[in-house]
C-alpha cells in the first residue's frame, strides 16, 4: 500500500466546490512538504484576468531567476542610462568609423527611459536630461525614473529597493544584440544579391505581342 501511495501520488482531501457559478473539483494537500500550489483568479473581464495572470507570472519568474542567480541591479533605468553614458564616451574615445556604431548602440539604451517616460506621461526629452545629469559621478550609478512624483525627478534605487534581476537585463541586452546582427547579415544578403524575376527582352519586341 505504500509502496503504491508513493507512485500514485496522494492527497489529504478531495472535494467538489463552487468558484463563482463553476463546479470544481478542489484537490487539498495539507502536508508541509508539498512544493505545489493553485492560485484562483477571478475577475469582473477577460481583459482583468490576463492582467492579474501576467502579473502573477511575472512575479512567480521574479523569483525562479533570483533562486538561480541573487545578484541584482538598480532598476528604474538606472542601469539603462549608465551604460548609454558609458557607451557613449568609449564611442568618443574611439577612433575611426567604428565609433559611429559605438554611440548608435548606445542611444539604443535610451529606448528604456523614453518609454517609461512615456508610460507615465512625463516628456521624454526631460527625463533623458534629468538621468544624465544624475549620472555626472563615478559613485552617482543608482539614480533612476522616480514613478510617483508627478514631474520629471530620479531617485536612488538601491536606497528605495527599486532592484532588477541580474539575468533579466544580462539576457535581454544579449537576444537583443543577437536579433540586431541576424538583421544586419540578412540585409547584407539581400543587397549583395541580383534581384531576381523574368530578364527584360532582348531587341525589338514582336508586334504580334502587342
Amino acid at each position: 500500500a505504500w509502496y503504491q501511495r508513493r507512485v500514485r501520488g496522494f492527497c489529504s482531501k478531495v472535494e467538489l466546490d463552487e468558484v463563482g457559478d463553476t463546479t470544481v473539483v478542489v484537490f487539498r494537500q495539507e502536508r508541509d512538504e508539498t512544493a505545489m500550489s493553485t492560485i484562483v483568479i477571478r475577475g469582473s473581464t477577460d481583459n482583468i484576468m490576463d492582467d492579474i495572470e501576467r502579473a502573477i507570472d511575472d512575479g512567480v519568474n521574479s523569483v525562479k531567476i533570483v533562486t538561480r542567480d541573487q545578484r541584482c541591479l538598480p532598476g528604474a533605468c538606472a542601469t539603462e542610462i549608465e551604460l548609454a553614458k558609458q557607451l557613449m564616451q568609449y564611442g568618443e574615445q574611439t577612433a575611426g568609423m567604428e565609433q559611429y556604431a559605438i554611440k548608435k548602440f548606445a542611444e539604443a539604451f535610451e529606448v528604456f527611459p523614453k518609454v517609461l517616460a512615456e508610460n507615465t506621461g512625463l516628456k521624454a526629452n526631460e527625463v533623458l536630461a534629468k538621468m544624465y545629469n544624475a549620472h555626472q559621478g563615478p559613485e552617482d550609478i543608482n539614480y533612476g525614473l522616480n514613478l510617483e512624483a508627478d514631474t520629471p525627478e530620479v531617485m536612488d534605487c538601491m536606497e528605495r529597493r527599486v532592484l532588477d534581476p541580474f539575468l533579466t537585463k544580462h539576457w535581454g541586452i544579449k537576444f537583443a544584440v543577437n536579433a540586431a546582427n541576424t538583421v544586419l547579415v540578412v540585409d547584407q544578403i539581400i543587397m549583395a544579391k541580383q534581384a531576381g524575376g523574368p530578364k527584360p527582352r532582348q531587341g525589338k519586341a514582336d508586334p504580334d505581342d502587342e
